[in-house]
């Protein structure tokens, strides 16, 4: 059964595809059915610059114990940032 669960924001920075780098402005995460990764269900990371067309995307298929993992990566990360920069 399909979740749709799926979110979108706005957002600012750079991702490397198969034609180099480019600007990204959107994200999308979702949590469905994945296109390639083999799990039933996955949480979807698609970095992406509307503006430019489909050929400006990174698409990335997690399971949910790695997009923990990856969340509390990120987490660490920025709390080490936030006290080099004294934040």
């Amino acid at each position: 059964m399909c979740t749709m669960i799926a979110h979108r924001m706005e957002l600012a920075g750079s991702a490397k595809g198969p034609a180099g780098w480019f600007d990204v402005a959107q994200l999308y995460v979702g949590y469905d059915h994945p296109v390639h990764a083999p799990l039933e269900h996955a949480l979807s990371l698609d970095f992406v610059n509307e503006e430019q067309g489909p050929g400006q995307r990174v698409a990335v298929e997690l399971s949910r114990d790695a997009a923990r993992k990856l969340r509390d990566a990120l987490d660490a990360a920025l709390a080490a940032a936030d006290a080099y920069e004294g934040v």
